[in-house]
């Protein structure tokens, strides 16, 4: 009895385990995705956004995820860039105004073709970068309603960005609990956010990634895992 109960309780982990976790990306269409099909399309498996000399995005553009919104979540993404930069939005809005419809703010996993910004936490449209490379910040504000950052050094920047791999595929990994955010390439932590910014924190909103403005760039997506 005992062993048909524990049988029964590790058949039951295991169908919650495979449900918890969702595909995102079919690896041949952009179903479920929108954006400019000037610059997104699907190639080899992956997804592909460029900016073009022949064809440049006027302004950043996005390519959104439309079959739902993150909360609390752990992203699994697949990455490789090559020049530029680029980013993986999440809890994030479309931006208000007179546009296309592609335009987004909010919380960014920042990653780039230099040697900086890989890893890091930025706000698009969204009070600008909010934690570097080898922080844990926490935001806050104080009593005239400015923003304060509490930083909290946890390792070297330079030695930390050697995990990243150039021009090669990498893997991040977002975390979100709560207001507390966390990055990671290929298994390393590149950065911790905690938001007590309750005025514009946001505990909901969308996936998109980024096609940036300005010199040309190719970033490429797949293996895109939502848990």
């Amino acid at each position: 009895m005992i062993s048909n109960k524990l049988t029964l309780l590790l058949l039951l982990a295991s169908s919650f385990s495979l449900h918890a976790e969702k595909l995102l990306f079919d690896g041949k269409t952009l179903n479920g995705w929108d954006g400019n099909p000037a610059h997104w399309s699907v190639r080899d498996g992956s997804i592909v956004g460029e900016n073009t000399k022949k064809n440049p995005t006027k302004g950043n553009t996005f390519l959104i995820w439309k079959d739902g919104t993150l909360k609390d979540f752990d992203l699994l993404v697949d990455y490789k860039i090559e020049g530029g930069n680029s980013g993986i939005q999440y809890r994030s809005f479309i931006k208000s105004g007179k546009h296309d419809g592609w335009r987004i703010g909010g919380y960014q996993a920042d990653f780039e073709s230099g040697d900086r910004f890989s890893g890091i936490c930025y706000g698009e449209a969204f009070r600008g970068i909010l934690s570097l490379r080898g922080d844990k910040t926490t935001l806050s504000l104080d009593a005239k309603g400015k923003l304060q950052k509490k930083i909290e050094n946890f390792g070297d920047s330079k030695k930390i960005g050697r995990a990243v791999k150039k021009g090669e595929w990498n893997q991040y990994r977002i975390t979100a609990k709560g207001f507390h955010f966390t990055h990671y390439i290929n298994g390393i932590k590149m950065s911790e956010l905690i938001d007590n910014d309750e005025k514009t924190r946001r505990s909901h909103g969308l996936l998109a990634f980024q096609v940036h403005q300005g010199p040309p760039m190719k970033v490429s997506f797949k293996n895109i895992v939502l848990k």
